[in-house]
């Protein structure tokens, strides 16, 4: 019995009707005084987590960029927006975690309420704005490891186990990502310029960093998905990119394939990493959610984007065209709609070498990782196959 899903949520969801922006805090709150580990019990409660919620698996196991990631799934943008926890992602299974998104200028974010939850269609809607501390409040926070695993700067990374064969030795190889975007009160013709200052802040503490130029939730965000906006970007993050950190751009689902097409010709110009297919959707389309009750008005006249079910199917389409056309060589983190390991084994087969997960892991709770990972390895050996690379990109059929 899943203690989360059949007590926790029920309750927080419809019996208390918990804010969920006052859960996540809540949330946060608890998983900083988990990480701490204080005392005897705080320390055993966090053992027996990582214990339940942990499947080291040497198929699962990976080196990307030349990092070392003990299973593909990741904790995507937004849960840890400032790092405050950001040593305590291993414990409930997760491969890597990207903190933020964080940007120059500490701000607000917009107003309140600004985050739904849709149950009937198992989704979010947000439209929180990039509510965050600032890149130099997250870089004095990882610069003084406040947090369990300490992150060795300038891209020195302890060495990974040849077999994940311990929780602990999966805590040692967790990497950390850095979601990057602009500030409000930036104008958009020196967005290169805010982007440049919250890279310089945070290069030596991520393991990759990621160009969010995606969100619906700050204005005028989503024109630097723009070839000439997005190569002006590039250029300048690629010159000050000295240490050759791995540099990703996260994308809209929304975008038409020949805008897509565009990113993809200049991520290869400008020698990205790869791309993060996708952020949240601005389409209200087959929505079983008419009405938010939080506000009262028609969940399309409400603005922000949608993550969850609603986005799966989008997701896993532009995986598989950015797949396609760049016929492999363009490494994928793939995100949207993950509830399951059939939803993960989708994405990784329409061409994802990595997954990210948020929305799914509030409602489906803090063990569903581990069953994403068993049931990843379930279908390697179902296909006759020894590691979860063998899979990227191998088409829906016989899935």
């Amino acid at each position: 019995m899943d203690i989360y899903k059949v007590g926790i949520r029920p309750l927080l969801f419809s019996g208390l009707k918990v804010d969920p922006e006052q859960a996540h805090h809540q949330a946060l709150q608890f998983l900083g005084v988990l990480d701490r580990r204080s005392n005897p019990l705080i320390s055993w409660v966090h053992n027996q987590l990582a214990r339940s919620c942990s499947f080291p698996h040497s198929a699962l196991q990976q080196s990307l960029w030349g990092i070392e990631f003990a299973n593909p799934i990741g904790l995507a943008a937004g849960f840890d927006k400032d790092g405050e926890v950001a040593g305590i992602w291993p414990t409930f299974g997760f491969g890597f975690a990207e903190l933020g998104t964080v940007t120059l200028h500490a701000q607000p974010g917009n107003p309140s309420p600004r985050l739904f939850r849709l149950i009937l269609d198992e989704a979010i809607l947000n439209r929180m704005g990039f509510n965050n501390q600032g890149a130099a409040a997250l870089a004095d926070r990882l610069s003084q490891g406040i947090w369990a695993n300490s992150v060795q700067p300038s891209g020195d990374q302890e060495a990974g186990p040849n077999e994940a064969s311990s929780v602990q030795l999966q805590a040692k190889t967790c990497p950390i990502g850095i979601n990057l975007g602009k500030s409000k009160i930036t104008p958009l013709e020196a967005a290169a310029e805010d982007y440049l200052g919250s890279f310089r802040l945070l290069k030596p503490w991520g393991d990759y960093f990621v160009v969010n130029v995606s969100s619906p939730n700050t204005p005028g965000l989503r024109s630097l998905q723009a070839a000439d906006q997005l190569d002006r970007i590039l250029t300048v993050l690629q010159s000050e990119n000295q240490a050759k950190k791995p540099l990703l751009v996260k994308i809209a689902p929304d975008l038409a394939w020949e805008d897509i097409e565009a990113i993809l010709a200049l991520a290869q110009a400008h020698q990205l990493a790869g791309i993060i297919a996708t952020n949240t959707t601005i389409s209200r389309d087959r929505l079983k959610t008419l009405r938010i009750e939080a506000t009262g008005n028609l969940v399309t006249e409400e603005a922000g984007g949608i993550s969850g079910v609603p986005l799966r199917d989008r997701s896993t389409e532009v995986i598989r065209f950015i797949y396609q056309q760049t016929q492999g060589t363009l490494p994928i983190i793939g995100v949207g709609g993950i509830f399951t390991a059939d939803d993960a084994w989708a994405k990784i087969l329409a061409g994802a070498s990595l997954l990210q997960v948020y929305t799914g892991w509030i409602y489906e709770g803090p063990w569903m990782v581990q069953r994403i990972l068993k049931g990843l390895v379930e279908r390697l050996e179902a296909r006759g196959l020894h590691h979860i690379s063998e899979a990227v990109g191998l088409g829906d059929i016989g899935r």
